[in-house]
């Protein structure tokens, strides 16, 4: 990947700020994103500056970045990362990207870019005599199955021999750009083959397939019902009526005449061989909560089932105590160092660069609210409030140690003659 630079002093203007369309736009995007995570609209704002101005300037970007109330340098990290975003002057009617990457290759993007040299600037970032129009080679633009193509702002143009190309050149540097259609340019519809559809022309074909697959699985299931009446489970015999003869009262069950001589009934493999494990003390069977044709199957077998032993005879494993939770911050918290006092003063601690909203809470939450008590931390310290922070290892990172002392000798003026740069 090149390097990605922000344009020469000589050429970035002195200020920016969004017109009234695009700063309610920035609103809108702001809102969007929840409390606390406004700084993910960047890459929108992004967007409506550099539509607004044509590229993305040095100021827009600092501008962008104290409106969402993150380091400038966050901003500048996202503007040069992403090739989405112009940091140098481009066309003023057309910026075109081409795609240079394997299947645009293969198709001749290589000659796209010798029309771009002739007739725009022989090389990159360049515009032409007139301002109008710049060029630039990219990795995948995401229409590889259309290769070559281009892509002018935020319209893609598939299917392009080198003669169509410097046709679209032609019309946008006459300001008439807004008449070319985007999409393929040879005729094709989507992403169908070049020579037109050669399967799935017809609905009829759909249909017949999907009638062919509904009969098939119709013949399947019925091959496999007999089977399925198999396994089917063996009704309960119907409730014997009580005989006016007198018998003998006894404590146990009346059995079934279906217990005292086992069924001759075909039962399923599956049901039969659940039915022969015997199942664990603890096991739903035990409990009287069997499957009804595992039970059927278990009297027919073995006869009336013997008595199950009492609950008592299982002894479930005992649980494990749960992991302990991260301590939350508390001024109570045993572990807290004597070098971080209670203040008696509330200074801003954001104007530290890697302290924001949620980590000054945090910090008040721990009984930090100056300055003076952040430039006094030593070891023990900084490891104890880090241990209360999501992302460990910003406190040394950022050296927040050095920027308190400053803050803390002379505030603003003071960090700006150590570090050389306003606090952010």
């Amino acid at each position: 990947m090149s390097v990605r630079r922000l344009a020469e002093a000589s050429v970035q203007p002195a200020s920016f700020a969004f017109n009234r369309a695009n700063a309610a736009a920035a609103k809108q995007w702001i809102k969007k994103y929840p409390k606390g995570r406004e700084q993910s609209a960047i890459i929108p704002l992004l967007m409506l500056a550099q539509e607004q101005e044509g590229w993305v300037t040095k100021a827009a970007i600092e501008t962008i970045s104290d409106m969402l109330g993150m380091p400038r340098i966050r901003g500048l990290e996202v503007a040069t990362f992403y090739t989405q975003y112009q940091l140098n002057p481009v066309g003023t009617r057309a910026h075109i990207q081409v795609c240079g990457t394997t299947p645009c290759m293969l198709r001749g993007s290589e000659a796209l870019m010798d029309v771009c040299r002739s007739k725009i600037h022989h090389d990159q970032f360049h515009t032409n005599d007139k301002g109008t129009l710049s060029w630039e080679e990219v990795e995948c633009l995401g229409a590889c199955v259309n290769a070559p193509m281009v892509m002018i702002f935020k319209d893609t143009f598939e299917d392009l021999t080198p003669e169509r190309l410097a046709e679209i050149i032609d019309l946008y540097d006459a300001g008439k750009g807004a008449s070319v259609a985007p999409g393929p340019q040879n005729g094709r519809t989507g992403s169908e083959p070049a020579s037109g559809l050669t399967t799935l022309k017809s609905e009829k074909a759909i249909l017949k397939s999907t009638r062919d697959r509904e009969a098939r699985e119709a013949a399947k299931a019925a091959k496999a019902a007999p089977d399925a009446i198999i396994a089917a489970p063996v009704p309960a015999p119907a409730p014997v009526a009580p005989s006016n003869a007198s018998k003998p009262k006894t404590d146990a069950p009346e059995t079934s005449p279906a217990l005292k001589t086992p069924s001759k009934t075909k039962v399923a493999p599956a049901a039969e061989k659940a039915a022969s494990v015997s199942a664990p003390l603890h096991s739903a069977a035990n409990a009287n909560k069997a499957a009804p044709e595992v039970e059927k199957v278990s009297k027919q077998r073995n006869g009336p089932k013997a008595k199950a032993e009492p609950a008592s005879a299982f002894k479930a494993p005992e649980a494990k105590a749960p992991a302990a939770k991260p301590a939350k911050p508390s001024l109570d918290d045993k572990n807290r160092p004597a070098g971080i006092d209670r203040p008696a003063a509330v200074d801003d601690l954001k104007l530290i660069s890697g302290v924001g909203p949620k980590i000054e809470g945090v910090l008040h939450t721990l009984g930090i609210f100056t300055f003076a008590q952040v430039a006094s931390w030593k070891k023990a310290e900084r490891e104890w409030v880090d241990g209360y922070l999501s992302f460990h290892g910003r406190i040394e990172r950022d050296d927040w140690v050095k920027q308190a002392k400053a803050l803390a000798k002379g505030g603003v003026a003071e960090y700006i003659r150590v570090f050389g740069k306003k606090p952010v």
